[in-house]
């Protein structure tokens, strides 16, 4: 992938408000102007996250209704059941708000369903089980907000839903008893932002108001909620930076026996925790569980109290989630196959792709890699025996995938999702309408320069700039994600020391050091296989990187996390 690389624009006024008011280099200040850190208060805000600053949950619409209902039903010791969606974020708020109503002494139940016969959001099967077991109330979680048939369903059979969620609302709402979501048209929470656990962490902290117990009962699960905001990527601003500032310090402490689990399993105890880990080496896991069996699995490993069952679940989910990394690499050479003979494919804006037998647990995975290897938006497919296919989508900065849904809807079943991100079923008849129309879109609204994927440099950084004192910033800006990312450096004429070498099973990681004046750093380059030509001739070269840690044997050094790469004469930013 060639990259167009593009420094941020930094208000000078605003950069030398931070230099004078903090005393900073500008390396440091640069970086702090960018993220509106100006003054005193944006910076205590920022550096000093504090779970007293959360914004009050009677703000979001319907809370008000739902607790004072839910209150009602705990003090007439009714039967609540808990419908969550199968991701990580939706397992980890329904596990949430499980552990919370268990405190209470509330007859609580949950239910996941079945990605593979149910699909995504409230079923006919769930609302079933909850009248079966005489639930009064069907709370959902990470889903609902488009369920206008399926609350019907539910109201038929007298039962009463709440919907918590946080995806965008159709034209239509359900005929639920209440919504509690920021992003329903009428609400004017200040936060947007919230993943569905983080929504879950709102109404049952509002509950704890509501009924005269310290906020700590809710707030110390803010561990399970991080997990939702790490896997959902949404902005590192606001309530979910406080929110996950607490939680990683929760599972530092391992408060939750399941998480700690996973955390061995995966060979990450006692290493620092970081959103990118959470993202990387424990949502997988947690997915693993729906994407191939019973995503309940997941809720039961995150709110259990016995260690050997916590330990047996993790283990299981680490052998699922090796067996969905092979059916997910045969899938993506599939895929890649298919984009290699389609004639067309320079003149189309999107990547569309179907087939019948792709597991459709599986599918939105592939669809990130396949974005990721052509920077299209990509739609992938999967086709049933009885020919409805399930799709997910991903899309590219400045491309709203879910509008442009929203646009060729009379060919899909039924679609839901974020601009970045969705998903849709349709019949087998509708995908070929489908694909002219979506193309026809794409074209439109995507204009060829978006085609070419931009990295976007903080700061132009000389290598001995690279001190403990900037070190220390870096950690301090953290936990990074959306809106909040590692900040990205550029280094000109940087000259290597030794030989570069490729790593890794497959050979694409490079590893080399670089040296200046007296400094040497290590740096690692994963899939950069491509670049490997530029580092051989022994001349210096351009580089982006993000500054992290390795950590080998118990020991941390400095490490260049290289981005991309490019010889001298070919920068042009």
């Amino acid at each position: 992938m060639n990259y167009n690389w593009e420094i941020k624009q930094t208000s000078e006024d605003s950069l030398q408000q931070v230099i004078d008011e903090f005393k900073l280099p500008k390396s440091i200040a640069t970086i702090m102007a960018q993220r509106g850190i100006i003054d005193r208060e944006n910076s205590r805000n920022f550096f000093y996250p504090d779970l007293n600053n959360l914004h009050d949950p009677f703000l979001m619409l319907g809370m008000e209704k739902s607790v004072t209902y839910i209150q009602k039903l705990i003090e007439e010791k009714k039967t609540i059941l808990l419908f969550g969606d199968y991701d990580v974020d939706g397992t980890t708020g329904t596990s949430t708000m499980f552990l919370f109503f268990k405190s209470l002494g509330v007859d609580v139940h949950y239910y996941i369903p079945n990605r593979l016969n149910e699909g995504y959001g409230l079923s006919n099967k769930g609302i079933d089980f909850a009248v079966e077991i005489g639930a009064k109330l069907l709370i959902t979680c990470d889903c609902g907000i488009t369920a206008v048939d399926k609350v019907e369903y539910a109201n038929s059979k007298g039962l009463n839903v709440i919907i918590t969620d946080h995806h965008k609302q159709s034209e239509i709402l359900p005929d639920a008893f209440s919504i509690i979501n920021p992003n329903q048209n009428k609400c004017n929470y200040p936060f947007k932002g919230l993943c569905g656990a983080g929504v879950a962490l709102k109404l049952i902290l509002a509950i704890c108001r509501k009924i005269g117990i310290p906020d700590e009962n809710a707030l110390k699960y803010t561990d399970l909620v991080t997990l939702g905001i790490a896997a959902d990527i949404v902005p590192m601003i606001d309530e979910n930076r406080i929110i996950a500032n607490d939680g990683i310090r929760r599972i530092e402490l391992k408060e939750n026996i399941g998480i700690n689990a996973l955390l061995n399993s995966g060979g990450l105890n006692g290493k620092e925790i970081t959103i990118g880990r959470l993202v990387f080496w424990v949502s997988p896991k947690i997915n693993a569980a729906g994407r191939l069996g019973d995503a309940g699995r997941a809720v039961k490993l995150m709110t259990t109290t016995n260690p050997i069952l916590a330990r047996r679940i993790a283990d299981d989910l680490e052998k699922e989630n090796k067996r969905r990394q092979e059916i997910t690499i045969n899938t993506v050479e599939n895929c890649l196959f298919q984009v290699q003979s389609n004639s067309n494919i320079d003149n189309e804006h999107a990547v569309i792709l179907f087939k019948e037998g792709w597991h459709h647990g599986v599918v939105g995975i592939v669809a990130s890699k396949i974005k990721e290897n052509f920077n299209k938006p990509t739609i992938i497919i999967s086709l049933d025996e009885t020919g409805i296919g399930r799709a997910s989508c991903r899309s590219i900065p400045g491309f709203d995938i879910h509008s442009a849904l929203s646009k060729c809807s009379e060919f899909l079943v039924g679609f839901g999702g974020h601009p970045m991100a969705a998903g849709f079923s349709i019949e087998k008849k509708n995908i070929e309408p489908f694909y002219k129309a979506f193309q026809k879109i794409a074209l439109e609204l995507i204009k060829p320069e978006q085609l070419t994927p931009r990295i976007k440099i903080d700061y132009s950084l000389d290598i001995n700039e690279i001190n403990s004192r900037f070190l220390k910033f870096l950690k301090s800006m953290a936990p990074y994600g959306p809106r909040n990312m590692r900040p990205k450096f550029l280094s000109r004429k940087v000259n290597l020391k030794g030989m570069p070498r490729l790593i890794g099973k497959k050979n694409d990681t490079l590893k080399f050091s670089i040296q200046d004046n007296k400094s040497v750093y290590d740096a690692i380059g994963f899939n950069l296989v491509e670049k490997y030509e530029y580092l051989l001739s022994g001349e210096p070269v351009d580089l982006v990187f993000e500054i992290g840690e390795n950590e080998w044997n118990g020991k941390k050094s400095i490490q260049l996390e290289i981005k991309d790469i490019k010889p001298k004469e070919q920068i042009n930013v």
